[in-house]
């Protein structure tokens, strides 16, 4: 696990995964939303967001956390490079329920979380079929699930390094 993605539903806990996973682990995290939203909350041009995957990729190790649902049109960029690829798919209840505790968000967010299961995650599974058929791929569907790959991650390393 040297490259690793993290996809989900908007307040599924990426960045706390990806924390949590960076630790385990030893990776750099680097969240995408801090690198695709300016300031005014406006999208990064497609053809900026490409080229700044493209650099981010060229490292040896990272945890990419950030799944910019209908924004994101350089998936595959990240996607071919990844060797892990974790996808946070949560009930809606759930991430509703998280987002409206963080805060206020836009309603293009909602949107995307209301409708996730039906148009993002079959199209992001299409995408991981097509550009990381190579990729370890882990559907985690709760927070228990999390813990456990967490766990069994931290198992793994210690028996590694006895």
């Amino acid at each position: 696990m040297r490259r690793v993605a993290i996809l989900g539903r908007g307040a599924a806990g990426k960045s706390a995964l990806a924390r949590r996973l960076g630790d385990v682990v030893k990776l750099p995290v680097i969240e995408l939303d801090t690198l695709f939203w300016e300031p005014d909350l406006t999208a990064t041009a497609p053809g900026r967001w490409a080229a700044r995957q493209q650099e981010l990729v060229q490292q040896d190790a990272w945890i990419l956390d950030g799944d910019l649902g209908p924004y994101d049109t350089a998936l595959d960029v990240r996607l071919r490079m990844a060797d892990t690829i974790i996808v946070l798919d949560f009930s809606f209840p759930r991430c509703a329920w998280r987002t409206i505790r963080r805060g206020r968000e836009r309603a293009d967010f909602w949107r995307w979380v209301w409708a996730y299961r039906r148009r993002s995650l079959p199209r992001m599974t299409q995408a991981i079929t097509a550009h990381a058929p190579h990729a370890d791929t882990h559907l985690l569907r709760n927070p228990r699930a999390v813990r456990r790959f967490l766990a069994q991650l931290s198992r793994d390393d210690q028996a590694h390094n006895r």
